[in-house]
């Protein structure tokens, strides 16, 4: 299980490589080349002696115009030490492998977005030796996936959506189409993704939808962050936790309520009658809708 949002945010590049490059294009308008072939490499750029330099992902993409190296950066924070070894680190790839090095740096704050896309300039002013221009992927620029249609046509892309906005309120609004575009992969590649962003989701109502989400999807029922979601529902009691999780999507979601649904949803002892509410809640578009079908 993915850890933090640190490794999810480079992580998902490994996992579908040409996303990377989908993303310079889409997002960022980059022109970069159609790839023909990627491969990850070791991201262990240390030296024999005595400071260890490591990037977090690094691929080498095959182009009709070329090799590149693209080196992806997850960056938290603004740290200014890493200016410098953003520097080092293109300068040792181009000279080891003679190959195109290419910064990209992916970030979930604004902020640290602004800070990483300032060109690092070294030498004389207005004469400098080595100029750095990292592309950097955050919440200003990388789209907000609200439609199902787009979430299915590109559902890594979908999964970078709702990773690089998850520290915001925006993220919600994410999560509902991606879990639908989700269920149009193999499992274990959604699976994958799903840990992704569960890592990265910070804002809490956020976190709560997705989970109430995931557990409508059985797929989702052999990852570990379901485990955890039956851990809780199980400490809480299953079924009332089930109930609540039926309403919580409605009201989330934005559908009206009536007494009389919640009444009869609350007074529900059967696990598998709720577990099918659940699984209705995600696409209804009246609160009755519940009970019909």
């Amino acid at each position: 299980m993915v850890s933090s949002s640190h490794e999810a945010l480079h992580r998902v590049f490994q996992k579908d490589p040409a996303l990377l490059t989908r993303a310079l294009q889409r997002v960022l308008n980059i022109h970069f080349p159609e790839p023909r072939d990627f491969a990850v490499l070791n991201a262990d750029l240390t030296e024999i002696e005595p400071v260890e330099r490591r990037v977090d992902t690094l691929m080498r993409v095959e182009t009709d115009k070329g090799a590149y190296l693209l080196v992806v950066e997850a960056q938290g924070k603004v740290d200014d030490a890493k200016r410098g070894s953003w520097a080092y680190y293109l300068s040792y790839l181009y000279a080891k492998y003679r190959c195109e090095p290419v910064l990209i740096v992916i970030t979930q704050s604004r902020a640290t977005a602004r800070w990483a896309a300032r060109p690092i300039r070294l030498g004389l002013p207005g004469w400098h030796s080595l100029t750095v221009r990292p592309l950097v992927l955050g919440p200003e620029n990388v789209p907000v996936i609200r439609d199902e249609q787009e979430a299915e046509r590109d559902v890594p892309l979908a999964v970078l959506s709702a990773m690089t906005h998850g520290r915001g309120k925006r993220a919600a609004a994410i999560l509902e189409p991606l879990a639908a575009a989700l269920r149009t992969m193999d499992a274990e590649s959604a699976a994958v993704f799903v840990a992704f962003v569960d890592s990265c989701l910070i804002d809490t109502q956020a976190k709560e939808i997705w989970r109430d989400l995931m557990a409508a999807i059985h797929y989702f029922f052999r990852h570990p962050v379901a485990e955890q979601v039956r851990e809780e529902g199980r400490e809480e009691g299953r079924v009332e936790d089930r109930a609540a999780m039926t309403l919580r999507i409605l009201e989330w979601r934005g559908v009206p309520v009536p007494d009389a649904v919640r009444e009869r949803v609350q007074a529900c002892a059967d696990l598998d009658q709720l577990e099918l509410w659940a699984q209705r809640a995600v696409h209804a578009t009246r609160a009755e809708d519940l009970f019909s079908g």
